[in-house]
């Protein structure tokens, strides 16, 4: 199947919310294709009006890494339509397997590209807020190899912002606590992520860079996962509350 053929089915996928079979089991596709796929889904996405926002980071804990078998982060496209404001709510009608974790985000003040340091890449950055990332795997019982989840945009959905903050606060290891319906479901850390969010955003520097891309002013990069991703369904509150960041929820129906 060409790589065009297989962003198309894909986006179907994404639009109808109907799962598909993971394209590993019948080709090969190297991280070069799946990115490539990435690109041409994109292209779909702006030919509907969607404008690009930012990126986000995936495999972004060791425990991730090790289950999937790589030593690298992953990355993805974050559009317009896939933000959702603070205390919205989120119609899960057209989702697959709808996920939400939550995360550190940062709004960059100006560009980032390629080989940085922690507090270059700092300095590049505006405000950080709380977030929530909802993720939806388009393959069928949410089972992918890596290229295939690259290929999906690396399960990209929707995500919501809380409140800005400066950058000079501290967030090498923040408390969070996920709440459902009020009560606790997950508790973790920032420090999950690569053991300080700002690696996250160090790889994505240099990753965007090696794929022709770069962190501008305005973008939003989703820092990766503090804890593991929990299923929503209809009918309920969704919380993050982030040490020194304040929180952000949203709120689902059918």
């Amino acid at each position: 199947m060409s790589l065009e053929k297989i962003a198309q089915k894909l986006d179907q996928a994404a639009t109808t919310g109907k799962a598909i079979p993971q394209f590993s089991n019948e080709q090969e596709m190297s991280v070069e294709e799946a990115y490539a796929v990435q690109s041409l889904s994109m292209a779909l996405r702006r030919s509907r009006g969607e404008q690009p926002v930012g990126f986000k980071m995936g495999l972004t804990s060791k425990a991730k890494m090790k289950q999937v078998g790589v030593d690298e982060v992953i990355w993805g496209h974050l559009t317009d339509a896939m933000q959702i404001s603070d205390g919205d709510e989120l119609a899960l009608a057209g989702n697959v397997h709808p996920r939400a974790e939550p995360e550190i985000a940062f709004i960059m003040g100006k560009t980032l590209s390629g080989d940085v340091s922690a507090a270059q890449a700092m300095a590049a950055v505006e405000y950080i807020c709380p977030a929530i990332e909802i993720i939806d795997s388009r393959y069928a019982n949410f089972k992918f190899s890596l290229s295939d989840v690259i290929a999906d945009n690396t399960s990209a959905s929707k995500f919501v912002l809380g409140n800005r903050y400066n950058p000079d606060t501290d967030i090498s290891n923040l408390g969070m606590v996920v709440e459902v319906d009020g009560s606790t479901r997950a508790v973790g850390s920032s420090a999950a992520i690569l053991g300080n969010p700002v690696r996250s955003l160090i790889a994505a520097s240099r990753m965007l860079a090696k794929w022709g891309h770069s962190l501008k002013e305005g973008d939003i990069l989703l820092a990766g996962a503090a804890t593991e991703a929990l299923p929503l369904s209809p009918g309920q509150s969704f919380r993050t509350m982030v040490q020194n960041l304040g929180h952000v929820s949203f709120q689902t129906t059918s």
